[in-house]
């Protein structure tokens, strides 16, 4: 008996968009580097009040002039700053409110922006003039004149912070986003899903808000990296989160009367905010390649 092998045509299992974005992201070692090391600093950052109590055993507050610019020791692992605090414990507890501000600018200025670009270069028209008129009305707003403005009333915690930088924040996004969907919704695609009876808001959620995952990764990455520095600047000039809480911002700053009693007191925050940005960048770099759904193997 013939076999007919000839004939037979295997069926290879689809992949997912997600699992083929996923294998593609692994090739790209640099990217996975700046992934560990992200998700290694959001860890211990996110576990410092664990950190501190049963390892470092200190206080991150905790005043000791016993101890002023101690050097790095076994009792203070990145030494101590003018008041005696343990450095590491406030670097990991500086963290959780560095990182939780650049999340929440992220995720407020992505929502908007998003939206706004999404529904605006889909539809165009009279709600894309509306929208265009409104990003250009706020874009005049000075964001350092709203948020001296703001501290002069009250001390802005790091969560009204983070809302006021990601509300005045998402003009560009909602641009960027804007433009991309303009081009994407004369596609072919788009055409022959509105041709089988898809409804506006399905052919964006599922045909035009996919396609332009790369360019909105790519932002939110830029998002939480420019809040970070944006914060560090702000607490420049006074108007930032404000002592005693800590973040890489303030610490690095009020840190520079003291450069030459403990140099650890700027080296400790600068790295911190360098590593993380750095990651931050290549980790979006790779995402952008790998989400790319046009993107050929």
């Amino acid at each position: 008996m013939a076999h007919n092998v000839a004939g037979v045509n295997e069926t290879r299992p689809v992949q997912s968009y997600l699992a083929a974005s996923w294998a593609r992201l692994k090739k790209d070692k640099i990217a996975i580097v700046a992934l560990v090391i992200l998700a290694s600093i959001a860890l211990l950052s996110f576990a410092s009040p664990w950190i501190a109590t049963f390892i470092l055993r200190h206080d991150p507050n905790e005043i000791n002039l016993d101890r002023i610019f101690a050097p790095p020791d076994a009792q203070n692992w990145i030494g101590t700053d003018e008041y005696g605090r343990d450095v590491l414990a406030r670097v990991l507890y500086a963290g959780r409110v560095s990182l939780s501000i650049g999340l929440t600018v992220s995720a407020v200025s992505m929502t908007l922006g998003v939206m706004v670009g999404l529904v605006s270069g889909f539809f165009g028209g009279l709600i894309d003039d509306i929208s265009n008129a409104v990003i250009q009305t706020l874009m005049n707003i000075p964001l350092i004149f709203l948020l001296i403005l703001l501290s002069l009333l009250f001390r802005p915690t790091p969560v009204m912070l983070a809302i006021i930088i990601g509300i005045t924040g998402w003009m560009g996004t909602a641009r960027l986003v804007r433009g991309e969907v303009f081009s994407i919704r004369e596609r072919g695609y788009v055409d022959s899903a509105r041709s089988v009876g898809a409804g506006n808001w399905r052919i964006m959620v599922r045909h035009i808000l996919p396609n332009v995952a790369s360019l909105i990764i790519v932002v939110a990455a830029f998002a939480v990296a420019g809040a970070i520095l944006v914060e560090s600047g702000l607490s420049f000039l006074g108007v930032g989160v404000q002592p005693p809480t800590a973040t890489w911002g303030n610490m690095l700053i009020n840190s520079r009367e003291y450069i030459k009693s403990g140099p650890w007191l700027v080296a400790a925050p600068g790295v911190m905010i360098f590593l993380t940005i750095l990651s931050i960048f290549l980790l979006a770099n790779g995402l952008r390649d790998a989400l790319d759904p046009w993107l050929k193997e």
